[in-house]
Protein backbone atom coordinates (compact mmCIF):
# COMPACT_ATOMS: atom_id res chain seq x y z
CA UNK A 1 0.00 0.00 0.00
CA UNK A 2 1.32 3.45 -0.61
CA UNK A 3 1.08 4.47 2.99
CA UNK A 4 3.70 2.08 4.04
CA UNK A 5 6.00 3.67 1.63
CA UNK A 6 6.77 6.86 3.73
CA UNK A 7 9.40 6.84 6.71
CA UNK A 8 6.12 8.54 9.08
CA UNK A 9 2.61 8.07 9.67
CA UNK A 10 0.58 9.92 7.35
CA UNK A 11 -2.09 10.10 8.68
CA UNK A 12 -0.81 11.56 12.27
CA UNK A 13 -2.33 15.18 12.62
CA UNK A 14 -0.69 17.92 11.16
CA UNK A 15 -1.76 21.59 12.63
CA UNK A 16 -2.19 23.57 9.39
CA UNK A 17 -2.27 27.21 11.26
CA UNK A 18 0.85 27.24 13.92
CA UNK A 19 -0.18 29.23 16.42
CA UNK A 20 2.24 30.85 19.42
CA UNK A 21 0.08 30.45 22.27
CA UNK A 22 -0.27 26.39 21.34
CA UNK A 23 1.96 24.46 23.33
CA UNK A 24 0.54 20.99 22.91
CA UNK A 25 3.25 19.41 20.49
CA UNK A 26 6.44 21.57 20.91
CA UNK A 27 8.93 18.44 20.33
CA UNK A 28 7.45 17.29 17.56
CA UNK A 29 7.34 20.47 16.38
CA UNK A 30 10.92 21.02 16.49
CA UNK A 31 11.95 17.57 15.50
CA UNK A 32 9.36 17.64 12.29
CA UNK A 33 10.61 21.66 11.32
CA UNK A 34 12.11 22.07 7.98
CA UNK A 35 14.98 24.28 7.32
CA UNK A 36 14.33 25.03 3.55
CA UNK A 37 17.01 26.38 1.23
CA UNK A 38 15.07 29.42 1.59
CA UNK A 39 14.99 29.95 5.19
CA UNK A 40 18.62 29.07 5.49
CA UNK A 41 19.89 31.54 3.23
CA UNK A 42 17.42 34.33 5.31
CA UNK A 43 18.29 33.39 8.81
CA UNK A 44 22.19 33.98 8.52
CA UNK A 45 22.06 37.21 8.86
CA UNK A 46 19.67 37.64 11.67
CA UNK A 47 22.27 34.95 13.25
CA UNK A 48 24.98 37.01 12.56
CA UNK A 49 23.75 39.88 14.35
CA UNK A 50 22.15 38.58 17.09
CA UNK A 51 25.67 36.71 18.18
CA UNK A 52 27.93 39.91 16.65
CA UNK A 53 26.13 42.97 16.64
CA UNK A 54 26.04 45.42 20.29
CA UNK A 55 23.79 47.88 18.14
CA UNK A 56 21.05 45.72 16.67
CA UNK A 57 18.32 44.14 18.64
CA UNK A 58 15.02 43.96 16.21
CA UNK A 59 14.56 41.24 13.87
CA UNK A 60 11.51 41.60 11.53
CA UNK A 61 9.84 38.31 9.62
CA UNK A 62 7.66 39.13 7.03
CA UNK A 63 5.75 36.85 4.63
CA UNK A 64 2.15 36.24 3.30
CA UNK A 65 -0.20 33.60 4.69
CA UNK A 66 1.39 30.22 4.73
CA UNK A 67 4.83 31.61 3.87
CA UNK A 68 5.56 29.79 7.34
CA UNK A 69 6.71 33.24 9.78
CA UNK A 70 4.98 32.41 12.38
CA UNK A 71 6.09 28.94 12.60
CA UNK A 72 9.62 30.61 11.95
CA UNK A 73 9.08 32.75 14.95
CA UNK A 74 7.72 29.86 17.76
CA UNK A 75 10.83 27.32 16.41
CA UNK A 76 12.94 30.41 17.04
CA UNK A 77 11.77 30.95 20.50
CA UNK A 78 12.67 27.10 21.40
CA UNK A 79 16.33 27.02 19.66
CA UNK A 80 18.13 30.54 21.34
CA UNK A 81 16.44 29.52 24.35
CA UNK A 82 17.66 26.05 24.03
CA UNK A 83 14.59 24.73 25.43
CA UNK A 84 15.14 21.23 27.19
CA UNK A 85 12.97 18.48 25.60
CA UNK A 86 10.94 15.52 27.01
CA UNK A 87 13.49 12.99 25.48
CA UNK A 88 16.55 15.24 26.89
CA UNK A 89 17.60 16.20 24.13
CA UNK A 90 17.58 20.53 23.50
CA UNK A 91 15.82 22.60 20.89
CA UNK A 92 18.96 24.31 19.99
CA UNK A 93 20.54 21.65 19.39
CA UNK A 94 18.17 19.62 17.20
CA UNK A 95 18.00 22.87 15.17
CA UNK A 96 21.60 23.26 14.59
CA UNK A 97 21.52 19.51 13.37
CA UNK A 98 19.25 20.28 10.57
CA UNK A 99 21.78 22.56 8.90
CA UNK A 100 23.75 21.26 5.79
CA UNK A 101 27.39 20.47 6.80
CA UNK A 102 28.86 22.63 3.90
CA UNK A 103 27.32 25.52 5.26
CA UNK A 104 29.71 26.09 8.14
CA UNK A 105 29.32 29.75 8.85
CA UNK A 106 25.49 29.88 9.80
CA UNK A 107 26.03 26.52 11.87
CA UNK A 108 28.91 28.43 13.84
CA UNK A 109 26.57 31.28 14.09
CA UNK A 110 23.66 29.21 15.43
CA UNK A 111 25.92 27.17 17.84
CA UNK A 112 27.78 30.63 19.48
CA UNK A 113 23.59 31.98 19.89
CA UNK A 114 22.38 28.70 21.67
CA UNK A 115 25.65 28.73 24.33
CA UNK A 116 24.14 32.32 25.35
CA UNK A 117 21.93 31.33 27.95
CA UNK A 118 18.26 33.17 27.55
CA UNK A 119 14.83 33.13 28.21
CA UNK A 120 11.84 33.70 25.68
CA UNK A 121 8.83 35.45 25.72
CA UNK A 122 6.52 34.27 22.89
CA UNK A 123 2.94 36.12 22.20
CA UNK A 124 0.30 36.42 19.98
CA UNK A 125 -0.07 40.43 20.69
CA UNK A 126 -3.56 40.72 19.68
CA UNK A 127 -4.99 38.16 21.90
CA UNK A 128 -2.35 39.48 25.01
CA UNK A 129 -3.55 43.19 24.12
CA UNK A 130 -6.84 44.33 26.30
CA UNK A 131 -9.71 45.44 24.55
CA UNK A 132 -9.32 49.00 26.10
CA UNK A 133 -5.79 50.01 25.16
CA UNK A 134 -5.47 49.51 21.24
CA UNK A 135 -6.28 53.09 20.88
CA UNK A 136 -3.39 54.42 23.51
CA UNK A 137 -0.26 55.48 21.89
CA UNK A 138 1.20 53.52 24.37
CA UNK A 139 -0.65 50.07 23.74
CA UNK A 140 2.13 48.32 22.95
CA UNK A 141 4.34 49.16 26.00
CA UNK A 142 1.29 47.92 27.92
CA UNK A 143 1.48 44.67 25.95
CA UNK A 144 5.44 44.36 27.01
CA UNK A 145 4.69 45.35 30.79
CA UNK A 146 2.06 42.48 30.76
CA UNK A 147 4.08 39.78 29.12
CA UNK A 148 6.86 40.12 30.95
CA UNK A 149 5.10 40.20 34.03
CA UNK A 150 3.14 36.66 33.07
CA UNK A 151 6.98 35.90 32.65
CA UNK A 152 7.89 36.23 35.90
CA UNK A 153 4.68 34.40 37.38
CA UNK A 154 2.87 37.77 38.23
CA UNK A 155 -0.58 38.72 37.72
CA UNK A 156 0.27 40.88 34.24
CA UNK A 157 -3.62 41.31 33.34
CA UNK A 158 -3.78 43.43 36.33
CA UNK A 159 -0.83 45.71 36.38
CA UNK A 160 -1.31 47.09 40.01
CA UNK A 161 -1.65 43.79 41.67
CA UNK A 162 2.04 42.48 39.11
CA UNK A 163 3.25 45.97 40.78
CA UNK A 164 2.41 44.47 44.07
CA UNK A 165 4.18 41.36 43.60
CA UNK A 166 7.21 43.16 42.19
CA UNK A 167 7.77 44.93 44.79
CA UNK A 168 7.90 42.07 46.89
CA UNK A 169 10.34 40.66 44.59
CA UNK A 170 12.66 42.97 44.65
CA UNK A 171 12.74 42.35 48.81
CA UNK A 172 12.97 39.12 47.79
CA UNK A 173 9.95 38.40 49.85
CA UNK A 174 7.69 36.89 47.26
CA UNK A 175 8.23 33.42 47.94
CA UNK A 176 7.88 33.91 51.61
CA UNK A 177 4.73 36.00 50.91
CA UNK A 178 3.42 33.31 48.32
CA UNK A 179 3.74 30.21 51.41
CA UNK A 180 2.77 32.61 54.14
CA UNK A 181 -0.57 33.23 52.63
CA UNK A 182 -0.75 29.62 51.96
CA UNK A 183 -0.33 28.86 55.13
CA UNK A 184 -2.97 31.93 56.47
CA UNK A 185 -5.66 30.86 54.18
CA UNK A 186 -4.82 27.54 53.25
CA UNK A 187 -5.31 28.73 49.10
CA UNK A 188 -2.50 29.59 47.05
CA UNK A 189 -1.57 32.95 46.37
CA UNK A 190 -1.72 32.65 42.54
CA UNK A 191 -5.78 31.66 42.68
CA UNK A 192 -6.85 33.81 45.31
CA UNK A 193 -4.93 37.15 43.35
CA UNK A 194 -8.02 36.61 40.20
CA UNK A 195 -10.43 38.15 43.28
CA UNK A 196 -7.77 40.68 44.56
CA UNK A 197 -10.65 43.18 45.19
CA UNK A 198 -12.42 40.69 47.36
CA UNK A 199 -11.79 41.93 51.31
CA UNK A 200 -11.11 38.22 52.42
CA UNK A 201 -8.24 38.20 50.04
CA UNK A 202 -7.16 41.81 51.09
CA UNK A 203 -7.38 41.71 54.87
CA UNK A 204 -5.16 37.92 54.09
CA UNK A 205 -2.80 40.35 51.82
CA UNK A 206 -2.68 42.83 54.73
CA UNK A 207 -1.83 40.32 57.53
CA UNK A 208 0.36 38.41 55.70
CA UNK A 209 2.30 42.12 54.69
CA UNK A 210 2.66 42.22 58.78
CA UNK A 211 3.95 38.68 59.14
CA UNK A 212 7.12 39.59 56.98
CA UNK A 213 7.36 42.60 56.57
CA UNK A 214 6.69 44.11 60.15
CA UNK A 215 4.38 46.76 61.39
CA UNK A 216 0.68 46.45 61.68
CA UNK A 217 -1.57 45.00 59.09
CA UNK A 218 -3.53 48.23 58.77
CA UNK A 219 -0.72 49.74 57.36
CA UNK A 220 -0.74 47.18 54.53
CA UNK A 221 -4.64 47.83 53.63
CA UNK A 222 -5.30 49.80 51.00
CA UNK A 223 -1.49 49.19 49.99
CA UNK A 224 -3.28 47.91 46.23
CA UNK A 225 -5.23 51.15 45.49
CA UNK A 226 -2.11 52.92 47.06
CA UNK A 227 -0.41 51.16 44.10
CA UNK A 228 -2.82 51.80 41.38
CA UNK A 229 -3.23 55.36 42.25
CA UNK A 230 0.77 56.06 41.82
CA UNK A 231 1.48 53.90 39.05
CA UNK A 232 3.08 55.33 35.54
CA UNK A 233 4.05 52.76 32.79
CA UNK A 234 6.53 54.37 30.75
CA UNK A 235 9.15 53.11 29.00
CA UNK A 236 12.06 54.17 30.97
CA UNK A 237 11.05 52.47 33.79
CA UNK A 238 10.08 49.21 31.95
CA UNK A 239 13.48 48.96 30.67
CA UNK A 240 14.55 48.83 34.02
CA UNK A 241 12.86 46.54 35.36
CA UNK A 242 14.18 44.25 32.45
CA UNK A 243 17.52 45.47 33.20
CA UNK A 244 16.91 44.35 36.81
CA UNK A 245 15.95 41.08 35.73
CA UNK A 246 18.58 40.63 33.65
CA UNK A 247 21.42 41.15 36.45
CA UNK A 248 19.84 38.76 38.69
CA UNK A 249 20.54 36.34 35.71
CA UNK A 250 24.23 37.40 34.73
CA UNK A 251 26.02 39.72 32.48
CA UNK A 252 26.01 37.20 29.52
CA UNK A 253 22.27 36.07 29.81
CA UNK A 254 19.48 37.19 27.32
CA UNK A 255 15.83 37.93 27.47
CA UNK A 256 14.36 37.85 23.90
CA UNK A 257 10.92 38.59 23.02
CA UNK A 258 8.87 37.17 20.51
CA UNK A 259 5.37 38.92 18.94
CA UNK A 260 3.34 37.30 16.12
CA UNK A 261 1.07 39.57 13.99
CA UNK A 262 2.52 42.74 15.05
CA UNK A 263 1.67 44.19 11.01
CA UNK A 264 -2.01 42.75 11.84
CA UNK A 265 -2.21 44.97 15.40
CA UNK A 266 -0.36 48.19 14.25
CA UNK A 267 -1.70 48.37 10.97
CA UNK A 268 -1.12 51.61 9.42
CA UNK A 269 -0.95 53.39 13.03
CA UNK A 270 2.35 55.27 12.71
CA UNK A 271 1.49 56.17 16.53
CA UNK A 272 1.90 52.75 17.95
CA UNK A 273 4.50 51.59 15.38
CA UNK A 274 6.58 54.57 16.92
CA UNK A 275 6.00 53.08 20.01
CA UNK A 276 7.08 49.65 19.29
CA UNK A 277 10.39 51.59 18.11
CA UNK A 278 10.74 53.48 21.13
CA UNK A 279 10.27 50.50 23.17
CA UNK A 280 13.44 48.54 20.88
CA UNK A 281 15.63 51.29 20.73
CA UNK A 282 15.36 52.07 25.01
CA UNK A 283 15.80 48.29 25.92
CA UNK A 284 18.86 48.24 23.05
CA UNK A 285 20.50 50.86 25.03
CA UNK A 286 19.74 50.01 28.46
CA UNK A 287 20.56 46.38 28.06
CA UNK A 288 23.57 46.74 25.33
CA UNK A 289 21.61 44.59 22.80
CA UNK A 290 20.75 41.42 25.67
CA UNK A 291 17.22 42.01 25.01
CA UNK A 292 16.13 41.18 21.07
CA UNK A 293 12.12 41.98 19.80
CA UNK A 294 11.65 39.43 17.32
CA UNK A 295 8.20 39.72 15.35
CA UNK A 296 6.08 38.73 12.18
CA UNK A 297 3.56 40.73 9.80
CA UNK A 298 1.81 40.07 7.02
CA UNK A 299 3.59 42.22 4.93
CA UNK A 300 6.89 43.60 4.69
CA UNK A 301 8.10 46.35 7.14
CA UNK A 302 8.32 48.84 4.08
CA UNK A 303 4.53 48.26 2.88
CA UNK A 304 3.32 48.17 6.72
CA UNK A 305 2.63 51.83 6.96
CA UNK A 306 1.16 52.97 3.61
CA UNK A 307 1.39 56.61 2.35
CA UNK A 308 3.37 58.74 4.98
CA UNK A 309 4.28 62.30 5.09
CA UNK A 310 7.97 63.47 4.44
CA UNK A 311 8.01 63.86 8.32
CA UNK A 312 7.08 60.41 8.88
CA UNK A 313 8.80 58.84 6.19
CA UNK A 314 11.57 60.29 8.33
CA UNK A 315 10.44 58.78 11.67
CA UNK A 316 9.81 55.86 10.16
CA UNK A 317 13.52 55.35 8.85
CA UNK A 318 14.55 55.57 12.31
CA UNK A 319 12.45 52.74 13.45
CA UNK A 320 13.02 50.20 10.28
CA UNK A 321 16.62 50.71 11.22
CA UNK A 322 15.94 49.12 14.67
CA UNK A 323 14.99 46.05 12.46
CA UNK A 324 17.64 45.47 10.84
CA UNK A 325 17.28 41.91 10.82
CA UNK A 326 14.63 40.91 8.56
CA UNK A 327 13.64 37.50 6.84
CA UNK A 328 11.10 38.01 3.91
CA UNK A 329 9.48 34.40 3.61
CA UNK A 330 7.81 33.57 0.53
CA UNK A 331 6.21 29.62 -0.43
CA UNK A 332 9.04 29.16 -2.78
CA UNK A 333 10.20 25.65 -0.82
CA UNK A 334 6.58 24.16 0.05
CA UNK A 335 7.64 21.26 -2.05
CA UNK A 336 11.20 20.76 -0.15
CA UNK A 337 9.02 20.74 3.39
CA UNK A 338 5.92 18.26 2.25
CA UNK A 339 8.57 16.05 1.00
CA UNK A 340 10.50 15.98 4.04
CA UNK A 341 7.75 16.30 6.81
CA UNK A 342 5.22 14.09 4.87
CA UNK A 343 6.73 12.04 2.00
CA UNK A 344 9.61 11.18 3.23
CA UNK A 345 10.37 7.54 1.96
CA UNK A 346 12.15 4.50 3.84
CA UNK A 347 15.37 3.31 2.23
CA UNK A 348 13.32 -0.07 1.01
CA UNK A 349 10.96 2.30 -1.02
CA UNK A 350 13.32 4.86 -2.29
CA UNK A 351 14.96 1.25 -4.19
CA UNK A 352 11.19 0.05 -5.64
CA UNK A 353 10.28 3.39 -6.53
CA UNK A 354 13.64 3.98 -8.46
CA UNK A 355 13.43 1.05 -10.51
CA UNK A 356 9.87 1.82 -11.38
CA UNK A 357 10.60 5.59 -12.79
CA UNK A 358 13.48 3.59 -14.76
CA UNK A 359 11.30 1.32 -16.25
CA UNK A 360 8.41 4.02 -16.52
CA UNK A 361 9.46 7.10 -17.11
CA UNK A 362 9.14 7.52 -21.19
CA UNK A 363 5.44 6.40 -20.52
CA UNK A 364 4.97 9.16 -18.09
CA UNK A 365 6.47 11.51 -20.47
CA UNK A 366 4.20 10.15 -23.05
CA UNK A 367 1.17 10.44 -20.14
CA UNK A 368 2.11 14.20 -18.61
CA UNK A 369 2.20 16.57 -20.93
CA UNK A 370 1.88 20.38 -20.66
CA UNK A 371 1.45 22.87 -22.75
CA UNK A 372 4.53 24.57 -24.78
CA UNK A 373 2.65 28.14 -23.96
CA UNK A 374 2.30 29.78 -20.72
CA UNK A 375 4.09 29.29 -17.57
CA UNK A 376 6.29 26.49 -17.71
CA UNK A 377 6.39 24.01 -15.38
CA UNK A 378 9.03 20.92 -14.70
CA UNK A 379 6.29 17.80 -15.85
CA UNK A 380 8.21 14.71 -13.87
CA UNK A 381 11.85 15.67 -13.02
CA UNK A 382 14.47 13.57 -12.80
CA UNK A 383 14.61 10.22 -10.60
CA UNK A 384 15.26 12.17 -7.15
CA UNK A 385 11.92 14.32 -7.97
CA UNK A 386 9.94 11.01 -8.74
CA UNK A 387 11.07 9.61 -5.47
CA UNK A 388 10.94 12.56 -3.33
CA UNK A 389 7.17 13.49 -4.24
CA UNK A 390 5.50 10.60 -5.28
CA UNK A 391 2.61 9.97 -5.42
CA UNK A 392 2.67 13.34 -6.91
CA UNK A 393 4.31 14.85 -10.03
CA UNK A 394 6.96 17.73 -9.63
CA UNK A 395 4.57 20.22 -11.49
CA UNK A 396 1.47 19.61 -8.89
CA UNK A 397 2.95 21.56 -6.33
CA UNK A 398 3.44 24.77 -8.11
CA UNK A 399 0.12 24.36 -9.71
CA UNK A 400 -1.96 23.71 -6.67
CA UNK A 401 -0.48 27.19 -5.52
CA UNK A 402 -1.27 29.07 -8.16
CA UNK A 403 -4.64 27.89 -8.19
CA UNK A 404 -5.46 28.88 -4.18
CA UNK A 405 -3.78 32.10 -5.20
CA UNK A 406 -5.89 32.42 -7.83
CA UNK A 407 -8.98 32.00 -6.47
CA UNK A 408 -8.19 33.75 -2.89
CA UNK A 409 -8.09 36.95 -5.50
CA UNK A 410 -11.82 36.00 -6.72
CA UNK A 411 -12.59 36.10 -3.10
CA UNK A 412 -13.16 31.78 -3.11
CA UNK A 413 -11.92 32.10 0.60
CA UNK A 414 -12.44 34.46 3.38
CA UNK A 415 -9.51 37.05 3.49
CA UNK A 416 -6.42 37.40 1.19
Amino acid sequence: MIKDLFKQNIGREIETVVKADDTRKIDTEIYEYVITHEISNKIAALFEHYVESSTVNGAWISGFFGSGKSHLLKILSYVLANRKMNDGNFAGKVFESKINEDDALLKGYIHRAIQMPAESILFNIDQQSEITTKADDNAILSVFYKVFYNHLGFYGSQNHVAEFEYWLFRKNKYIEFKTVFKAETNKEWVDARIDYFDPDVTDAMSLVCSKILGNTAEKYDNILEEIEQRETQSIDSFATKVLDYLNTKGKDFRLNFFVDEVGQYIANRTNLMTNMQTVVETLQTRTKSRVWIFVTSQSDIDSLVGDLTKSQRFDFSKIMDRFKARVNLTSANTDEVIEKRLLEKKEEAKIELGQIFQKEQANLKTLISLSDTGQQLIEIGDEENFIKKYPFLNYQFTLFQQCRVALSKHNAFQGE
